[in-house]
């Protein structure tokens, strides 16, 4: 396993649409190759929860999602899916704004820019996993919140097209000052 470049805001593939990955492509050593250097360089990041195939080069509609407690997600749960030519079906409740960066918007594995950003508390989303297996679920919170985002990838938008606030933009170090101050 490798960990892998990541494209930078500014490189095109981040702004173009995904094809879809047949079945058999799913099943192929190339794609399951991809999945474990792309779940080993989403391991070695510092705040990344999520990473779609753009960010690593690669125009296919997949992502690999990766979520575990942290000191500043002390509370979140331990999720790990490869999400295949997914498909919001619907979106649930009313928009919650969450902070959100972005490892395409940073250097060394990490955000270097966050803000916050209103997003559907609950979706119902349909995707192919790493074995070609079809999969339909409602996700909630932070799963929900990781899963818009990646999908937001594929289709070429990123979280900086979605923010209204435009006054919560931050820098990493001002991101992890406020969370210390919030800890307390």
């Amino acid at each position: 396993m490798s960990v892998l470049r990541r494209r930078q805001f500014g490189d095109p593939i981040l702004r173009q649409q995904t094809r879809l990955v047949s079945p058999k492509e799913i099943a192929s050593a190339e794609i399951q190759s991809l999945i474990a250097d792309m779940r080993k360089t989403l391991q070695t990041n510092e705040l990344g929860v999520g990473l779609a195939a753009p960010q690593v080069g690669h125009g296919i509609a997949l992502a690999v999602i990766w979520i575990e407690p942290t000191a500043h997600r002390p509370d979140a749960n331990k999720y790990s899916v490869v999400i295949i030519n997914p498909v919001i079906l619907r979106s649930i409740g009313r928009k919650k704004q969450l902070w959100e960066g972005c490892i395409s918007a940073g250097s060394h594995g990490t955000a270097d820019l966050f803000a916050k950003v209103p997003r559907h508390q609950s979706i119902e989303i349909e995707y192919l996993d790493e074995h070609g297996n079809h999969h339909t679920e409602v996700v909630k919170g932070l799963i929900a919140h990781v899963m818009q985002h990646e999908v937001d990838h594929l289709n070429g938008m990123l979280f900086v097209d979605r923010v209204k606030d435009t006054s919560t933009y931050m820098t990493n170090s001002e991101y992890k000052k406020m969370l210390k101050v919030s800890a307390k």
